[in-house]
């Protein structure tokens, strides 16, 4: 079977919770040989954020699948070393510490590509290796909040508002996906590595749209409008006879005028405020009460059967239990069951994308808090002893 695209590309990931590990996982996913680092004491906080079964956490068996999983105690000469032989090895190296930590470990980019001339260091951080906040903790929440998506999320007389997940996490580890990639096509050119800076706020800030330069042209800022669109209308979320939810959305003009049609309200299309988005948006009351009523009136199944034979844009609000039972998804491969050595089965998502000749997969789930950390010790030449003497020291 194919390993991937990136089968043969040896990626160490040195960071913790999420948007370096979820990096690491994406270059895993396409095949790349990922060995996880942690400390031998204190393992990734990841391993302990969400649900769990038996004990185990169900989030690190997919933010670790397709990972070896390694201790070492980076602080010490003699981890130090250990990593120095992983990264001399390596095409990529993944961190998240605080800018300067590498550093103080003696584990800079001056070290690590002395021994290695084409690694490419990814470093993650909040707010980048420079700048007067570079020493911040860089949680995603802080980054959803500087970014402005907080104070543009959220009902208009509600507070400013953050997602319960870790979205700028996720789309910093795709943009760090991208980054690394980048970095990678150079060297083959340059036959050199480089340091990626990739502070979590930035990917954040440049899916918001043209906020700076609204603000820069018109001195005006996005105001908060629950789920309703600042560009076109009717967009929202409708409640059903049935007491289950629909999305509408009205991103193009022949959608908004289907959707007007099929609700009943045809009268609405020749007024000159149609015609466009903005001028939906001035009349969205007027569009969201005719579409609320005729949504309400009829149960999920029937709003969704009677949008898609007038070809207008809908679709139902789903949790995780429709995802795994809906055709479309189970059409894409969308999720995929693995066997786990700790549970059994398990279902999680599949990759994010499919392509037709090296396609990526899911090889292995998370492992165990350092389960590969004897074996990876061997293959950089440790012999036995070296390795119990290692342990008997706590450095692994």
């Amino acid at each position: 079977m194919n390993d991937g695209p990136l089968a043969g590309l040896r990626v160490v990931d040195a960071s913790t919770l999420f948007a370096g590990p979820l990096t690491a996982m994406h270059l895993g996913d396409m095949g790349a040989e990922v060995i996880k680092v942690e400390h031998p004491r204190r393992p990734d906080p990841a391993r302990g954020h969400g649900a769990a079964k038996a004990g185990h956490n169900l989030w690190s068996k997919t933010l670790g699948r397709n990972k070896r999983a390694v201790t070492v105690d980076l602080s010490r000469p003699a981890g130090q070393e250990v990593f120095t032989r992983l990264a001399a090895g390596a095409d990529v190296v993944v961190e998240n510490f605080r800018p300067d930590t590498l550093e103080r470990w003696n584990l800079g980019y001056d070290r690590l590509s002395a021994h290695n001339s084409g690694l490419v260091l990814a470093r993650l951080t909040g707010f980048g290796q420079i700048g007067p906040y570079r020493r911040r903790p860089g949680f995603g929440t802080l980054a959803e909040a500087m970014s402005g998506f907080a104070a543009m999320t959220g009902e208009p007389d509600g507070p400013p508002t953050l997602p319960p997940f870790g979205l700028a996490d996720g789309i910093a580890s795709l943009a760090a996906a991208y980054a690394i990639m980048t970095a990678l096509h150079t060297r083959q050119a340059t036959g050199r590595g480089q340091v990626v800076d990739l502070a979590i706020v930035e990917p954040m800030l440049a899916m918001l749209g043209p906020q700076i330069s609204q603000w820069d042209q018109l001195g005006t800022v996005q105001p908060r409008t629950g789920n309703r669109s600042v560009n076109n209308a009717p967009r929202n979320t409708y409640e059903c006879a049935d007491g289950r939810w629909v999305a509408i959305s009205t991103s193009s003009q022949n959608i908004a005028e289907r959707v007007m049609r099929l609700v009943g309200r045809p009268d609405v299309i020749d007024q000159p405020w149609f015609a466009t988005g903005a001028g939906r948006v001035e009349h969205a009351d007027e569009l969201d009460i005719a579409v609320a009523a005729w949504v309400g009136q009829r149960p999920r199944g029937e709003v969704i059967d009677e949008f898609e034979k007038a070809e207008a844009a809908v679709a139902p609000i789903y949790d995780a239990s429709d995802v795994v039972e809906d055709p479309q998804f189970a059409a894409l491969g969308t999720v995929v069951r693995m066997d786990d050595p700790d549970l059994g089965e398990i279902a999680m998502q599949n990759v994010l994308f499919r392509l037709s000749e090296t396609p990526g997969r899911v090889r292995f789930t998370g492992r165990a808090h350092g389960a590969d950390t004897d074996d990876v010790l061997r293959e950089l030449g440790y012999h036995a002893e070296d390795v119990l003497s290692l342990r008997e020291a706590g450095t692994v």
